[in-house]
């Protein structure tokens, strides 16, 4: 008999007499599965690495982030987020050899986050722990750092809390605020496409390492952390993260070093003449006699109604203005249960004996809208001139609120005239046609407020006040940024925004979804514009989180009394 036919036998037994650890495959480097792309070049294979634990955010995330000691190529990242249920003790620190399946998880658009779907974990004995990335700026490239530890040593800018309470997240960003692009660039210009793509590379979201809504408390913030937009994080440290919305974000894994809250005092500016402006978000006073609550907007209770009222009587009161602009007044009328009618006994309460506030009486509406402006003014300080004048023609009633304007005089001086003004939201309910959103940056509705802003002009020429005044101040939320169509109509009128006048650098009312701009404008004619002094936003609202109002925490003083700033001008007149 041959021999050769046994050879097959002998190799069988040859195979099944190796150790199984020879039948493992050789751990590859977590920089090699990564690769240098979006994607993994080993997608849908299964591969062993060896790392440690850095985070264990199963109970948020349904994973562990690993990170091996690297591959010593700087263009892939160290480090993986592996998929892993409970039932194992997977203790930060632990070093493992882990057998997983390479899969891509899509994160918003175009965005991808490998993963490793684990099959096998074995401990493995302590090895050196991998570095924790310094970064003294903006990375080169974020995909080569995801999943890894970094510590942020340049100082982070607080830019949004918008989704703190909903999902623990902030914005923050390198390089101080980010801005909103049609605040500081013409929409559709080369500069407003540079200053989405500034924005895009600034901004980073700081996330709690959970997909939970509405948590009970954030992990990386103090049960009782005020924060304000605009504050400086330095040392921030966390791992490296893209999902959700394909934005990359930092998972935070030490508390967060928070700087000295800082609040700003009331603003001072010189001037004989003192005009105020302040959205009032929503000031409903029921039946104006402590019943029918909840309203149709603003305050749900009689309570939160009070709450609401000693917030804004603080912040117009420390205004000390002369004269005040208001918008989102309830609009039911001049009575003595009317909105304004209790807004303006409240303040006088507040002054004691010497309350003289007084409110613009236009007999009727304006508008038809939920909402209206008003004008209320120190009686001590300036007289009306004429009579109140309310411009209804649309688009001013049922889409942008019917603008108001009164003449004041302040002893013998020259008159002058003040108009409140509130036109047509962004929201796209309804909008068609020009209105609708051109995905030019300006939302819906603009065609309407730039036509709202040419009609003002024209009112406003009429002299309809009857004053003769020559020097007039446009007031109030445009709900237009400052180099938007209707803000930039009312400059190629001749209309002059204060806070250029006055020198201001970068204001802001009004901080939305992270971005700093202005909704609320204060406007001169060429005879307001010689006689100014001074101008300021006071910084109460915008900066501060939502829960601080009164239908939150209900902080006390003037912080987050509304959504938007109020702006002070001063006149010499």
């Amino acid at each position: 008999m041959p021999r050769f036919p046994a050879l097959p036998a002998l190799a069988i037994a040859v195979t099944v007499a190796l150790p199984a650890w020879a039948l493992q495959p050789a751990p590859m480097a977590v920089g090699q599965v990564q690769g240098s792309a979006a994607r993994s070049p080993y997608e849908g294979r299964q591969v062993t690495i060896e790392a440690m634990v850095t985070a264990d955010m199963r109970a948020g995330l349904g994973g562990v982030f690993v990170q091996d000691g690297g591959d010593g190529d700087p263009a892939t990242s160290d480090a993986v987020f592996v998929i892993a249920g409970a039932e194992q003790p997977l203790p930060v620190g632990q070093w493992l050899r882990i057998r997983g399946t390479v899969q891509e998880q899509a994160a918003g658009e175009g965005g991808s986050l490998t993963v490793l779907r684990a099959i096998e974990f074995k401990p493995l004995p302590a090895r050196p722990a991998p570095p924790v990335q310094v970064l003294a700026g903006i990375p080169a490239d974020w995909e080569a750092l995801e999943g890894m530890q970094v510590r942020i040593e340049a100082p982070l800018t607080l830019s949004g809390q918008d989704q703190l309470q909903r999902f623990g997240e902030l914005t923050v960003a390198f390089d101080g605020r980010l801005w909103q692009p049609s605040e500081v660039a013409i929409p559709g210009s080369p500069e407003y496409a540079q200053v989405l793509a500034d924005n895009q590379r600034r901004r980073l979201r700081l996330d709690d390492g959970s997909s939970q809504r509405d948590p009970a408390g954030v992990s990386y913030l103090p049960a009782d952390a005020t924060l304000r937009t605009g504050m400086q994080l330095v040392g921030v440290q966390g791992i490296v993260d893209q999902r959700h919305d394909g934005q990359y974000r930092l998972q935070v894994t030490r508390p967060l070093p928070l700087p000295a809250l800082q609040r700003p005092a009331p603003p001072t500016v010189p001037g004989s003449v003192h005009i105020a402006a302040f959205n009032l978000e929503n000031y409903f006073n029921g039946d104006g006699r402590g019943g029918g609550f909840p309203t149709q907007r603003g305050a749900k209770t009689y309570a939160q109604l009070l709450a609401q009222q000693a917030k804004l009587v603080t912040t117009i009161g420390a205004l000390n203005a002369d004269v005040a602009a208001l918008m989102e007044l309830e609009n039911d009328g001049y009575g003595p249960d009317s909105a304004i009618a209790q807004l303006v006994r409240a303040l006088n309460e507040g002054q004691g004996k010497h309350g003289d506030w007084k409110f613009v009486d236009a007999k009727h509406g304006p508008g038809t809208n939920p909402i209206r402006v008003g004008i209320i003014y120190r009686s001590s300080r300036v007289s009306p001139v004429g009579k109140p004048a309310v411009l209804e023609q649309e688009p001013f009633g049922e889409r942008s609120r019917v603008p108001l304007a009164q003449a004041f005089r302040r002893g013998k001086g020259q008159p002058f005239v003040v108009v409140a003004n509130h036109f047509k939201s962004k929201g796209c309910s309804e909008a068609s046609g020009a209105d609708a959103d051109q995905n030019d940056g300006q939302a819906c509705w603009n065609a309407t407020r730039t036509e709202s802003a040419r009609l003002l002009h024209r009112w406003l020429l009429g002299d309809p006040t009857g004053s003769r005044a020559r020097n007039a101040v446009l007031l109030g939320d445009l709900n237009a940024y400052a180099l938007e169509d209707p803000v930039r109509q009312l400059h190629a009128d001749g209309w002059r925004d204060a806070f250029a006048v006055a020198k201001v650098e970068h204001p802001y009312s009004y901080v939305y979804n992270g971005l700093s701009g202005r909704l609320d404008h204060a406007l001169l004619n060429p005879g307001m514009a010689r006689l100014l002094r001074g101008a300021a936003e006071w910084h109460t609202n915008a900066d501060e989180a939502d829960d601080a109002g009164y239908q939150g925490r209900d902080v006390p003083g003037p912080w987050r009394s509304s959504d938007h700033d109020p702006l002070l001008l001063g006149f010499d007149l």
